[in-house]
């Protein structure tokens, strides 16, 4: 069925008669395998170039060629760019979910359809666009194999004219996304050009739908956060990659392969300043990690929550011998293989928690994609201070989508490596320890073999303060509570929350990661349309900063935006607030697997506030989408 989470409409005759310019979603439903993504990116990337603020969503199926796929565009001259609810131009490619897609639309909305599907007998009230795909692409394209994936860019040359999107903007897109290929630069010319004109002899424009020209995306880049993410470790300095392939973070590290293979081969030997390995799981991925971190290596892996369960035992390593390591945690809809290809903010409270005993990672949590890169860094830096484990807390919708960004600012703050032993240190502290705290903040000093200091221990058994075998009570209480205060210390280092306060308001939506996009538009619907205010803040990091808990007590009520079932993140609060502060806390909760939209978050406030809500649609029951891993 339709990826939405709404059921069909009940059919009006009344159409919007208005112009509705910059700020409408365009869904694009075709086949997994059909070559449509280059079409759906040459679309996304034109409006772009108009200057109009544009987000892309991907729904694809976990692993079968042929599967129904979704791409959904928004355009908002407002600049949102979470998800929205309606579709309002509908691409109806697939003929397995055609009707349900055109079912699901509200009144008003347009359809571009393969002409053999005979959409238009199933409603009156949308306006239709019959368009014979099989036959334009014909002269367009004389061999027979390449024709499904050209006959794609004929829906991208009706929409340009449909829509008002100038074609050389269409062309300069085409061009970036093909490169060099110029036999499919020619031949995608030649299917955008056919739409065109067909649209403009066949389809006189009935929709109220236009992109014009604006001036807000200057300078601006699109880039999806993996991609993000993998420039910032190359610039943090990483040095060992070792991951396993699984859905959604392998592009983090295959995008990684390419940069690295571009800007880390030194110049005079032709050799690579780096090792990237894929190992044979999870589980070997994270120990080959920690081990290059103990030798000194800026070392990564990332994975999605199945992974973090498996490394599990060796992030406790990580975590009690006390040794560096950056693990991004790309999340998916779980437990156990879940739906791979949807998104997810479930793996918060498990990876807080993770491996046994009483340990207390650092978790960094980006929204917009632009933090992706700079935390990225901020990750590398973190692990060595603190010499443990960092995990960097992304999700599907931030990882695998299209996002809108500012250009990356070049670092310009040295690496810090934190506190590495030097001859001037041990004069200084006189006797060392490897798990020794010399000044109070739980951190000791480390070594890295052939830095000619002491030799080099680390050690996940028992352990004192010299790093020594010990089952002493003693000493391991010593050491554990020591690793207590290396967690409070590192309150003052993570990234800080980001507040914006409304002095008027007295509620306040506390919110991270992808669902800020829905909360920032939210508020905006909250107070235009029924004058209710609400401040904000995103929280970045755990451990918590002082910051969360001003917060809340500036509000008579506070909301925690959450994409998972159980509202992890508000139970991870509670265990640090008072029990008055637990009492203002409510949530506000989504986890269909589809990224959150500001209508469900405003909509929840509401109907928890005490308004009468009427929703504009319903939950859907079921979806005939299938696939494994």
């Amino acid at each position: 069925m339709s990826p939405t989470d709404v059921v069909p409409q009940e059919i009006t005759a009344s159409r919007p008669t208005s112009q509705v310019v910059n700020d409408f979603s365009i869904q694009v439903a075709t086949v997994n395998g059909s070559g449509s993504q280059t079409a759906n990116l040459v679309l996304l990337r034109s409006i772009l170039l108009m200057g109009v603020p544009v987000s892309g969503k991907n729904m694809f199926p976990s692993n079968i060629a042929g599967l129904p796929t979704w791409y959904t565009i928004r355009a908002s001259k407002r600049g949102y760019v979470a998800r929205k609810k309606e579709v309002d131009f509908l691409v109806a490619m697939n003929a397995e979910t055609a009707k349900e897609d055109v079912l699901t639309l509200e009144t008003g909305a347009a359809v571009v359809y393969d002409e053999p599907l005979k959409l238009n007998t199933l409603r009156s009230d949308l306006t239709f666009y019959p368009v014979p795909f099989d036959k334009l692409v014909t002269p367009v394209c004389p061999d027979a194999k390449l024709r499904r994936l050209v006959r794609n860019m004929i829906y991208d040359g009706i929409l340009a004219k449909l829509l008002g999107i100038d074609m050389t903007f269409m062309e300069q897109a085409l061009s970036r996304q093909l490169g060099k290929k110029a036999k499919a630069v020619t031949l995608n010319q030649g299917a955008l050009k056919a739409g065109w004109d067909y649209a403009e002899a066949n389809l006189p424009k009935q929709d109220p739908f236009h992109i014009e020209k604006m001036n807000e995306t200057t300078g601006k880049i699109l880039i999806e956060g993996n991609s993000a993410a993998a420039i910032g470790c190359m610039l943090a300095g990483v040095t060992v990659v070792a991951w396993y392939p699984i859905t959604p973070s392998s592009s983090l590290c295959e995008s990684l392969i390419g940069y690295m293979r571009k800007y880390r081969i030194d110049k005079e030997t032709g050799k690579a300043t780096f090792a990237i390995v894929q190992a044979e799981d999870e589980i070997a991925s994270l120990g080959m990690v920690i081990g290059a971190g103990w030798a000194g290596a800026r070392a990564m892996t990332a994975t999605a929550g199945p992974g973090i369960s498996l490394m599990s035992e060796f992030a406790g390593l990580g975590y009690y011998a006390e040794t560096p390591a950056v693990i991004f945690d790309v999340q998916r809809v779980g437990p156990s293989t879940g739906l791979p290809t949807r998104t997810a903010q479930g793996d918060l409270l498990s990876t807080a928690f993770l491996s046994h005993g009483d340990t207390k990672p650092i978790l960094l949590i980006p929204s917009p994609v632009e933090e992706c890169y700079s935390i990225a860094m901020d990750a590398f830096d973190l692990a060595e201070r603190f010499q443990t484990p960092i995990f960097v807390m992304m999700d599907l919708d931030l990882g695998m989508n299209n996002w809108m960004s500012d250009g990356f600012k070049y670092p310009e703050k040295p690496i810090d490596r934190g506190k590495v032993l030097t001859a001037d240190a041990l004069k200084k502290i006189g006797e060392w320890g490897r798990y020794k705290d010399v000044d109070g903040d739980g951190i000791p000093y480390r070594t890295i073999p052939g830095d000619g200091m002491p030799a080099f221990f680390t050690r996940g058994s028992g352990h004192n303060a010299k790093a020594q075998y010990s089952e002493r009570p003693d000493d391991y209480v010593d050491n554990v509570d020591r690793l207590a205060r290396k967690f409070e210390t590192a309150r003052k280092y993570v990234p800080k929350p980001v507040v914006d306060t409304d002095t008027e308001a007295k509620i306040g939506i506390i919110g991270y990661g992808t669902s800020h996009w829905a909360i920032t538009e939210s508020r905006d619907q909250l107070r235009e349309e029924t004058n209710v205010k609400a401040s904000y803040l995103r929280v970045r990091a755990y451990p918590f900063t002082d910051e969360i808990t001003k917060f809340i007590d500036a509000h008579e009520r506070i909301y925690i935006v959450e994409q998972n079932r159980d509202a992890q993140l508000a139970m991870l609060l509670k265990l640090e607030l008072t029990p008055e502060r637990c009492g203002k806390l409510r949530s506000v909760l989504h986890y269909s697997g589809l990224p959150i939209d500001a209508r469900s978050v405003s909509e929840d406030i509401l109907a928890q506030e005490g308004f009468e809500v009427v929703k504009k649609f319903t939950p859907a029951s079921a979806s005939s989408m299938i696939g494994g891993e």
